[in-house]
Parts: structure tokens; sequence; C-alpha cells
């Protein structure tokens, strides 16, 4: 997948002018905000959950070297094959290559956003080889012009029913259905196809257990299963840092994530995957792949960004973010989008292709609260926005305006009249409505609301009138 997050800003214009968007991204607050604040309450203490989680996490993450060569052994002594790759372009090329060696002509995938880093389907496409999306939503897009997904864990949440019905119409050649259940139908036979003349399956993992050298797999449609077990081959390809050290982490985590991500106590299918089909076995691949891709991440390792490596990849964050909320996840330029988008995509792409990302947020705090792993997104943002100032990365203007803005802040003899001053023209500015249509110097934020202003005195006015009394 490319990276585009250089034009963020052009692309923010587009996606708010976009009415049939907006709609659609109504579903976020509707269906998934509502589902998470349900399905938390189940728990008997959540928060003690949610600890217990991230000390699970971050023990793994502290000896990541160490459990990734004991997933390594355990995954070998099981029959499976484990590679490593230090850029997504490398793992493409193994995974292509693994392809060649069996003969591969069509290949069936499970969602994975590590695909997506990998631009995997490109490359299968340049050696001659068929990729074919299997989860809903990527099939969706796959046939709609191989358009990127817009969120990890819902791919086609910025379509309507009505734009899935016309597509499928289109590409399918049938008439055109508007009932879920039945369109539903109608992809399963479309695909069903696909899962049995597959040469291999290519999948995600959500968490790799060194114990037991096995993969674990959450989907909520069961294409995952057709595509592991059925094919000859099975290639897991995912990230380093998704190594937990036994199945009991995994199992700490796995009450939070589905609760995270889609509201629901446990997700429609989870497997665990271990080596490629036995002796005696009746179903399992003849030969099973790992291929781990570091991409930038052993590079967060032991600094400010490491908590970002505990991120289950649960949408959470983007879900509440009131700035994904209104504009989607294809303004973000990459694969990742929202708030832990905007910090990933400068830590593994560089923080000069993505300038305006660490600006894409409110600082109001709710990514970090719904968290299930407590990844303090803000204090990161505001790290990425430090960063930039340091490199000279910000326009002249903004750093010249914050510098005056530092200037006055340290000297209280100065700041005082000025604000005493700005509240004043403000006030009259505003009028009887207190509200600003336009600010000099703040187009961005007047095009798209007023702003409100305050009625009463300051607070400096305020603490003199009560130190008075």
């Amino acid at each position: 997948m490319q990276v585009s997050s250089m034009h963020f800003k052009a692309r923010v214009g587009e996606k708010l002018a976009d009415a049939r968007l907006q709609q659609n991204l109504k579903k976020l607050s509707t269906k998934w905000v509502a589902g998470r604040a349900s399905a938390i309450t189940e728990l008997d203490d959540f928060e003690a959950t949610r600890v217990d989680a991230i000390e699970r996490r971050d023990r793994a993450l502290a000896n990541l070297d160490a459990w990734i060569e004991h997933f390594e052994r355990t995954a070998l002594a099981r029959g499976a094959t484990v590679l490593f790759a230090e850029t997504p372009a490398e793992a493409s090329r193994l995974v292509v290559e693994i392809a060649r060696k069996h003969g591969v002509k069509k290949v069936t995938k499970s969602k994975s956003m590590v695909s997506e880093e990998m631009a995997l389907n490109r490359a299968f496409e340049a050696a001659g080889i068929v990729p074919v999306e299997t989860d809903l939503g990527e099939y969706i897009l796959q046939i709609n012009d191989n358009e990127p997904p817009s969120h990890i864990v819902a791919p086609v949440v910025h379509k309507s029913k009505d734009e899935v019905s016309d597509l499928f119409a289109k590409v399918h050649h049938r008439p055109r259905l508007t009932d879920i259940p039945q369109m539903t139908r109608e992809a399963r036979e479309v695909l069903r196809p696909h899962f049995l003349s597959s040469d291999m399956g290519v999948s995600g993992g959500n968490f790799l257990v060194a114990e037991t050298g096995s993969v674990a797999i959450f989907t909520n449609e069961g294409n995952e299963g057709m595509c592991t077990t059925l094919a000859p081959v099975h290639v897991v390809v995912t990230g380093i840092e998704k190594v937990v050290a036994t199945l009991n982490d995994l199992a700490a985590i796995a009450r939070l994530l589905p609760r995270s991500a889609t509201g629901q106590s446990i997700s429609n299918y989870f497997s665990i995957l271990t080596g490629p089909r036995g002796a005696g076995e009746l179903d399992g691949p003849e030969h099973m792949y790992f291929v781990l891709v570091d991409g930038g991440r052993s590079a967060l390792l032991g600094g400010e960004f490491e908590p970002m490596l505990r991120c289950v990849r649960c949408g959470a964050c983007m879900n509440h973010c009131p700035v994904y909320q209104k504009i989607g996840g294809h303004a973000y330029g990459w694969v990742y989008p929202g708030p832990m988008g905007s910090v990933l995509t400068p830590s593994y792409v560089g923080l000069d292709k993505a300038l305006d990302l660490p600006q894409a947020a409110t600082m109001c705090g709710e990514c970090e609260v719904v968290c299930p792993m407590k990844i303090p997104l803000p204090g990161l943002l505001r790290k990425l926005r430090e960063k930039q100032l340091d490199r000279g990365l910000r326009p002249w203007t903004e750093r010249l305006g914050l510098a005056i803005w530092r200037f006055v802040a340290m000297r209280p003899a100065l700041y005082r009249p000025m604000v005493r001053v700005a509240s004043r023209v403000l006030k009259l500015a505003s009028g009887r409505k207190r509200r600003l249509r336009w600010l000099p110097g703040a187009k961005g934020w007047t095009t798209q609301r007023d702003l409100i202003v305050s009625g009463g005195p300051t607070f400096k006015e305020r603490w003199a009138r009560r130190q008075r009394r």
C-alpha cells in the first residue's frame, strides 16, 4: 500500500464534503461505541483484567528477542518453517518465493493488516499468482478496484448497503439484492469455489504463542478456517511484536480484544493453529510457514514509543476518535488510521512522510481511556509534535507563533495584560451570541465550526475577586 499521508489535509476536505461517507460513519457511534461500553460490563473487574493483560504484554516485550527465539524453536519442533523479514518488501518477496516453491497459482487470503503493509496482493499479481480476499469486507474492496481498507476491523465501514448491492450486481452479474443475509450468501457462493481450488492460504496472526509454537486468530466469518485448513500450504504473516509467552497470557488478552473491537464477549471464530497436518489428522495444511515482519517495530523497543507495541489492533481508539468519526480511514493515507495510525505511520515510514498525522487529534484523551492496553496515545502524539518542531518540520509560521507564545507565556507581567486585552477584543467581536464565525489565523477551525467565546471574566479576574472577598 502506497504511503500518501503527506496529502492528509487535502483528503480531509474531500471526506468532510462527502455526505454519503458522513452518513456511513455514524455506524461507529451507534454500533461499535455502544457495543464496547456494554461488553466490558460483563467482566467482574474490567480494570483489573486490563492491568493483568498489560503486565503480560509488557513482560513479553521486555524480553522479546528471547521469546521470539523460543517461539521459533517450538514452531520448528511442530513441523513449521519460521522466516524473518526486516522490511515489508522483504516479507512479500519471501511469501512469493514460498508460493513459487510449491507451484501456487491461486491464493486465498484471510484479513491481515500486515499483508497491507507488505502490499502482498500486488506482489502476487506481479508474479502471476491470483490473490483472492475472503474476508467479506476485504473482498468487497478487492472487487471495487482494489480499494484500500478504511478500518482495521471493519474495512468497509465507509460504504453503505446500497453501494455494496450495486457493486455485487455489477461484478457478479446477478440480480441486485438488498437483503443482507441474501447478499452474504451470494458472496459465499462466489467464494466457495476459490476455497476449494486454492493452492495456498495466507492469514494474519493476532498473536503467536511461544509456549506452543502456535498462531491465534480471531475472526467473525469463518473464512479463516477455510483459508488455513483446505489449501495444502498455509502462510502466516504477522509482526514480531505479536509474540506472547504462554497460553495463559493469550487467554488474558482474549478477554479484552473482542469486547474492545466489536463489542462481543468472544469472536464467532477463534483458532489456535499449531504446525502442519500430522499423521492421522483429518484437516490442516501439508506445509506451514511463519513470516515474521519487523518493519520498524524493533526500533521502538526500549524507547519512548515502545507502548505502541502493546497494541492489539482492536480499533477502539479510532471508533471513539472525533477526528476519525468525521473523516474515516482513507484520509490518513496508509495502512493504519485513527490515533494509533497517527503514531504508527510516522514511526514506521518516517516522520517526514506523515507531517500532518500527529496533528490529526483533538487531544481529548478518549483514545487512551478506551484502549484495552492503556497506550498513552495523546502523550505519544505530543512527543511526535515535539520531534517535528525540533527537526524544523513544521511551517515557519507555526514555529514563529509557538516561539512568540512561549516568550509571552513565560513572562507573567506581559502575559496577563495581553490576556485581558485579547479577552475584551474577542467579546466585542463575537457580539451578543458569543460566537465567532471567522477568526484570523484560525481558518481551519472556523470554516467547520463557530468559536465559542466566554462571556464572563478571565480566571485571573475571578481569582482576584475571590481574594478580595
